[in-house]
């Protein structure tokens, strides 16, 4: 997996050097352990880094029943055990990164979700750029039918990719632009169908109903579809990201999530914080601009990032 997080600049510390400073160094384990300041200097570093409460609490629990213990000697003893507790919660419940696929005959179809903003077009084409490289024939389905120009958005996207696409007149039933879409997908023998969503605010009851009656068309045309229903979420946004997600799993069954931005920011927390607090696994992370710059999330890589970043 290509590096999560830019290069650090010249004179900058890594999450962990910053941990290191407010609550860990050799001589203060080594002779009395760690103090009640020390432990909320940890904690609050690691909130500010967006790992969430539950993770934090988690985690320093950990690093304070090392210390108690005199099991780690030193902070880098200490990193490893950080390293293989945040492991640990991403490993646990639904922890599987792979995408699901359909055998059982019939197109595999991947629900999209995500609020304005996300990079929920951007991810699509490069999900789908990613999946016709693989030998995948690909559909892309415009079911964002209320933003303005965003089926043409699409359109533009899915020519580049060179798959093939469905579109509609603005303000059309989403719900049955999927159904043609997953037609036109079974009659053209496309491997992967992926539908689009509006960029819908997760507080418009309206429109989340309509996402809904997506989900259950497609479900109705294809049992077990969709396949992959992905909500994307902008990593930068912290807690909202959060609330965002927390709405999206109440009016469908949610299998994974696409963080994007993950280039720009150093509070890869986040990732640790929505798994502990909905045990959703994050599928793939945007790292960058480009078509290839979408990637399988490894919790191992990560949970080696993480910390330097």
């Amino acid at each position: 997996m290509a590096r999560l997080f830019r290069k650090k600049e010249e004179g900058s510390k890594s999450l962990w050097d910053r941990i290191v400073d407010v609550a860990l160094t050799d001589v203060s384990v080594l002779v009395k352990g760690l103090d009640e300041g020390s432990l909320e200097g940890l904690e609050e570093t690691l909130i500010a880094a967006d790992f969430g409460v539950p993770a934090t609490l988690r985690l320093v629990d950990v690093v304070e029943k090392l210390a108690e213990r005199g099991i780690a000697r030193s902070s880098r003893d200490f990193l490893r055990a950080v390293r293989e507790e945040i492991v640990a919660i991403l490993s646990a419940g639904r922890s599987d990164t792979a995408l699901r696929f359909n055998y059982e005959g019939g197109p595999t179809v991947f629900l999209v979700v995500g609020v304005n903003g996300v990079g929920k077009t951007t991810t699509i084409a490069k999900l789908a750029h990613r999946l016709t490289r693989q030998g995948r024939k690909v559909m892309i389905a415009a079911g964002d039918t209320f933003r303005a120009g965003a089926v043409e958005q699409l359109r533009r996207w899915a020519e580049r990719v060179g798959c093939d696409f469905v579109g509609s007149e603005p303000g059309r039933d989403p719900a049955a632009v999927a159904f043609d879409a997953y037609e036109q997908a079974v009659a053209k023998g496309t491997d992967v169908l992926i539908v689009d969503t509006a960029g819908r605010l997760h507080t418009q009851t309206d429109l989340m109903k309509e996402l809904e009656k997506v989900h259950r068309v497609l479900g109705k045309k294809l049992e077990g579809a969709p396949h992959e229903a992905l909500v994307v979420l902008d990593s930068t946004t912290g807690q909202n990201a959060m609330a965002q997600i927390r709405t999206f799993g109440q009016t469908l069954p949610l299998t994974g999530i696409v963080l994007t931005k993950m280039d720009g920011t150093a509070k890869g927390g986040i990732v640790v914080a929505l798994k502990e607090e909905f045990d959703l696994p994050v599928k793939f992370i945007g790292v960058g601009e480009k078509m290839g710059d979408l990637v399988p999330f490894e919790i191992e890589a990560f949970a080696e990032e993480v910390l330097e970043a």
